[in-house]
Formats: structure tokens, sequence, C-alpha cells
């Protein structure tokens, strides 16, 4: 492994290998392709793009470089101070990667439309990867460049399974665009379509890219149990925090399965890639990377998993880490 920074955490023990996801013989999204190791796997499911370049001895992943060419990070409790700001010090930091001639990808749980704010402020100008994988999004040009739906039925399988299993529980559809939610639903968005009842959920015409379950009850790591205990498969299931919500996308959509499909394109391999993370939905770019940090305020899960620690995200981490790694 690649590592460039601070030094491994001590006694760090092998990274887990995440519960795996059984997609549905009906699913009529193609997942993202298999991540094995450090790079991806050319296997059946994976895109036509994605086997084009996995095949054209012209466009290689594995060109050395000695420093990271993709700097890919979270935003909440990553990047962003507890207070939702990015520093001085982090502005200039991602410059100065840039200058250097790294790429900055933000991978992140949100919406594009929280997204435009929080790019803004951290003065980035480039691709964002949004709601877990689902969502590529230019951010200068404000467009969707590619996305991974997730079908009306399989959500509402979902839903159906996660609500009887998690008892007063409400749900929610991401679109990408705007929030479609039950009117109890614990959390609100500036762009929310509201409905009285669970059913007039599923009569919506718009495309849904993440399935959101919360509860007021529950912490999100006893979700993620519950969900497990119930042989939930078909979808891929993670939060990024324990505010008592679950986070549900199609099969294989993943932040590093769309990272890395993303790197694929354009000959970047994984031991190219510096990546930072705070929570569970991290998980999957963190270990891909062949450079993963862990904020000091992660997650257990994620502070077990990971190889190295950065600073917490209110002393700068993502900004100390890049410092030490391009001499600042």
């Amino acid at each position: 492994m690649t590592v460039w920074g601070d030094q491994r955490a001590a006694g760090h023990p092998a990274p887990r290998t995440p519960h795996p996801v059984t997609p549905s013989p009906r699913h009529p999204v193609e997942p993202f392709p298999t991540l094995t190791g450090g790079g991806v796997s050319c296997g059946g499911a994976a895109s036509t793009l994605f086997r084009r370049i996995c095949h054209d001895p012209n466009m290689t992943a594995n060109r050395p470089h000695s420093l990271p060419r993709i700097v890919a990070t979270d935003l909440d409790g990553t990047l962003l101070r507890s207070d939702g700001t990015v520093s001085a010090r982090t502005r200039r930091a991602l410059r100065s990667a840039e200058a250097a001639g790294a790429e900055v990808v933000f991978v992140t749980a949100r919406p594009p439309r929280y997204v435009d704010s929080m790019a803004e402020a951290a003065g980035h100008e480039g691709i964002a990867i949004c709601c877990n994988g689902a969502i590529v999004y230019d951010v200068p040009g404000r467009l969707f460049l590619d996305s991974r739906l997730l079908p009306t039925a399989v959500a509402r399988k979902a839903a159906e399974v996660l609500v009887a299993v998690l008892p007063g529980s409400t749900i929610a559809l991401e679109t990408g665009r705007r929030l479609v939610s039950e009117r109890d639903f614990g959390k609100k968005d500036f762009q929310e379509v509201i409905v009285d009842t669970a059913a007039e959920l599923w009569e919506t015409d718009e495309s849904i890219v993440k399935l959101l379950v919360h509860s007021t009850g529950h912490h999100a790591d006893l979700m993620m149990t519950a969900a497990h205990d119930a042989a939930l498969t078909g979808v891929e299931v993670t939060h990024s925090g324990g505010s008592g919500m679950l986070e549900i996308s199609s099969p294989g959509v993943t932040k590093a399965g769309t990272l890395a499909l993303w790197c694929a394109a354009r000959g970047i391999g994984a031991s190219e890639v510096v990546a930072f993370g705070d929570m569970p939905n991290d998980l999957s770019t963190l270990t891909w990377a062949g450079t993963g940090y862990a904020m000091s305020n992660a997650h257990p899960d994620v502070l077990a998993a990971a190889p190295l620690r950065a600073a917490a995200n209110d002393d700068d981490g993502v900004a100390r880490v890049l410092e030490e790694i391009y001499g600042l």
C-alpha cells in the first residue's frame, strides 16, 4: 500500500471485509464493478465503458506517480468543521494540492443541492460524487453527469422490510433534486415534497437514487444490525452518522464503486488516490484507495478498518495531511 503523510495507527488490525450484498435477479440497474484489493475487477456486471477501459492496453490504471493524482474527501465530519464551515487553512491546502497536479473530488452522502454551497465555501470547482455514489455531479456546471437509480419496486420492498423490523420509523425518497417524504419524517430539507401517507410516496413519477429510513428511537448502528438480521438483500445499506437514519441504494452503488469507475476512465489506479472519511459510508473508499485516512473523530468501525489517522475535522485534519504530502 502506498502511504503518504501521517504514520500508520499503532496496533492497526487488518481491514475488515464489508458484509456482501446479494443483488436481486430482477434488478434492472447494472451494478458497479466489484472492487478487488487495490483495483477494480473487469467482471461480468461492469458497464460497457468500464469493460472498454479494462481491456484497452492504451488506458492503464497502473502508471507510477510520486504524489497522489486524486484527493478524495468526504465532507461532513471530514473536510468541514463541526459548524459546517471550511477553514482558510483547508482551502489553501486544497488549492495547493491542485497546483501540484492533483484533482480534488468530493465524495459525500449529500445530494447536489447541498454540495453547491459547500463547494463554494471550499473553493471547489470540480467533481462531486453525491448520494453515496448514486450521482456524479459537475459542480461548476451544475450538471448531473451520471446517476445510478434505485427502482421503485426495490425501494418499496426494502422500506417494507425495514419499517417492519424498526417500529415507528419513517421513510423518504431522495431523487437527487429534492426529497419526497412522509409528513413525520425526522429530517427536513429545503427542497422537500411532503405526503400524508407512506403509500403516497410510491406514486411519485420521479427517479429515486436513495431510500432513507429514519427512527428517533434507534441509533444508526442498531438499525444496521436490524437490517442485517432481517436478511435484507438486493440493496446497499449504510449510514453516515448516529442520527438514527439508514441510507439505501442500488446494489453495488457505493462511494468507492463510483470513484473507482470515475478514476478508471481517466487511467488512474487506486494507488494514486488519497482518501479521507469518518463514517461507515466512507469505509469502501478508505479501504479501496491506495492511502486511506480515518479522521480522529471517526466512527469506531472506521477507526478499526482504516490504516491511517488524520487529525480531527475541527483541527483541520485533511489540510494537515495534504500539507505533509505536498510539502506545504
